[in-house]
């Protein structure tokens, strides 16, 4: 995990928003499970290069501001979700990724291209991810003036 401000790497991404703070950024985990791990060994560490493979083709941005993730090696599909438009934060570490010291963060937003985002197998405190981003989230809001409404309706019998 990386944490710094955004300011300090300006010069190389060249999209910084002003007070933009960086909470995390990196590729999925090589070896997110144990099952990962038991199919390396099965083959003799044939499947590492098909897992590394898999990792490299997937990168994750997580701002104050937004959530970028690139995907592919060779051609590239960039998505990005502000942040005011997440709704709901689920995270998920089964038994063999806590193992690992992996986890799953899963967004849901407003966004209607995006209306589920999953940042999966990050070798990363994913409670304090998601902890920084709940915070983020909330100022974010406050500093657009979004709020939500519970349009959830409720029956009285």
């Amino acid at each position: 995990m990386t944490t710094m401000s955004i300011r300090d790497e300006a010069a190389a991404s060249g999209d910084v928003a002003r007070g933009e703070e960086l909470l995390f950024q990196g590729n999925p985990a090589v070896m997110p499970d144990l099952g990962s791990v038991f199919l390396a060994v099965l083959t003799l560490g044939l499947a590492l290069l098909y897992l590394k493979w898999k990792s490299v083709g997937v990168h994750y941005r997580v701002t104050t501001q937004r959530i970028v993730i690139e995907r592919g090696v060779f051609s590239k599909r960039m998505d990005q979700l502000d942040v005011y438009r997440i709704t709901d934060y689920a995270i998920e570490q089964p038994f063999s990724q806590r193992l690992l010291g992996t986890g799953n963060l899963i967004l849901k937003s407003m966004d209607t291209t995006n209306p589920e985002i999953r940042i999966d197998a990050v070798k990363t405190d994913i409670r304090g991810l998601y902890e920084n981003l709940r915070r983020a989230t909330e100022l974010e809001r406050q500093r657009r003036g979004v709020r939500l409404v519970d349009s959830e309706a409720h029956l009285i019998s």
